[in-house]
């Protein structure tokens, strides 16, 4: 969600490899406890921010549900409509930044999932998507986010050397191996990541995965200044109790202040 022309932080193009990330990103483990909190009425209207192929998107829809999903990227946006189309699912795929969204519909219920909100670089960038959520939602309605719990140990491991992180095969029959370095930024609180990438055994390139970190008492504060009161935070999406050991910071909120 960065803005190019005003930031030096940034996700590389590679990564947006809609065949790579599809490779990477398989797993579901997050989609129960989305599930759980969607309203009970099917004709609940419900919106998805940063919703990257439809990984998440196309199951709610595929349950009946009238969702529509929105990402700054035109390439996951594209590959998200095939999908659908091959599933037989009629969903709204939106391409729009976050933080200036202008929709003409509100919603029941608003969720922003997979770390997405790292790539909001700056507070202006987080409080500016907070307010497109609070215009868009309906009066009472919930706001859902998971994002990482920043790990010092975790980050200082990672700036010591390359570690490998992922290995697999894409569904174009490319071999990828994915290694990670990451070097952390104190005053900007961004976790400079790199990603090294080796393509059917040789190497790629290296690409940005710049991530913005969020640490647990200065969030609460962000939501619960910009007119969110949080129901409940969880360690994890088998809704654990959040501890010093989560490796999740994961929000159920609402919005009292929004229209109806």
């Amino acid at each position: 969600m960065e803005d190019k022309k005003s930031s030096n932080y940034k996700v590389g193009d590679l990564i947006y490899d809609t065949t790579i990330y599809d490779g990477l990103n398989t797993f579901l483990s997050d989609l129960p406890f989305y599930k759980k909190w969607l309203p009970k009425n099917k004709d609940a209207k419900i919106l998805e921010l940063c919703c990257g192929t439809g990984r998440l998107t196309l199951p709610l829809a595929k349950d009946g549900y009238a969702i529509s999903g929105v990402d700054n990227s035109f390439s996951m946006l594209e590959q998200a409509k095939v999908k659908a189309i091959e599933a037989g699912l009629e969903v709204e795929f939106i391409e729009a930044d976050i933080r200036a969204l202008d929709l003409p519909e509100k919603y029941d219920l608003i969720f922003i999932p997979f770390n997405s909100i790292h790539h909001l670089y700056q507070n202006e960038d987080l409080f500016m998507a907070f307010s497109a959520v609070k215009k868009h939602l309906k009066k009472g309605g919930l706001f859902l986010l998971d994002c990482y719990n920043p790990s010092i140990h975790y980050i200082v491991e990672g700036e010591k050397e390359l570690k490998e992180i992922a290995e697999y095969t894409t569904n174009d029959g490319r071999k990828v191996l994915i290694k990670q370095v990451m070097r952390y930024e104190r005053k900007t609180q961004i976790n400079r990541i790199e990603w090294h990438y080796f393509i059917n055994g040789q190497f790629d390139s290296i690409q940005n995965l710049d991530m913005r970190m969020y640490f647990p008492q200065e969030l609460d504060s962000y939501l619960k200044g910009n007119g969110f009161t949080i129901i409940d935070k969880f360690g994890g999406f088998d809704e654990e109790a959040f501890t010093d050991d989560s490796e999740k910071q994961v929000f159920v909120c609402q919005c009292i202040a929004g229209d109806n």
